[in-house]
């Protein structure tokens, strides 16, 4: 017997490989675009983490952000103990709410100050 799988031939897979890849980037910028106009809060995509932004950067999201470049999302995580590289697709259910939180501290002018129960509850996650 000769028993051999067929498997029906959708390209090549460096082909599929970009396909995908041009879809998540159209769909982060897509998100990117949405959270720049206010459209979207940066701590809802944090807290609810959709497909496209499961293995996008901390910073990346931030950084999307009106008013957010990279020595305000530096010094925003500097507050934490939170590397600007991590994803949001592998951050904890207590990392999201405590960074979601402290998000929404900062959009109500007090970004800068002492935060002790947002911080002591990142650094026990």
């Amino acid at each position: 017997m000769n028993a051999t799988a067929m498997i029906a031939p959708a390209g090549p897979q460096y082909m599929r490989a970009l396909e995908r890849a041009n879809q998540v980037r159209l769909a982060r910028a897509e998100l990117k675009r949405r959270v720049a106009v206010g459209e979207l809060d940066a701590g809802e995509v944090i807290l609810e983490c959709p497909w496209e932004a499961d293995s996008m950067a901390v910073a990346d999201l931030l950084m999307s952000q009106r008013r957010w470049g990279q020595t305000r999302c530096r010094k925003f995580l500097s507050q934490i103990p939170m590397s600007e590289k991590k994803t949001i697709g592998s951050m904890t259910e207590r990392q999201r709410r405590s960074l979601a939180q402290l998000l929404a501290y900062a959009e109500r002018g007090r970004a800068w100050g002492a935060t002790p129960w947002v911080t002591d509850s990142l650094t026990t996650a």
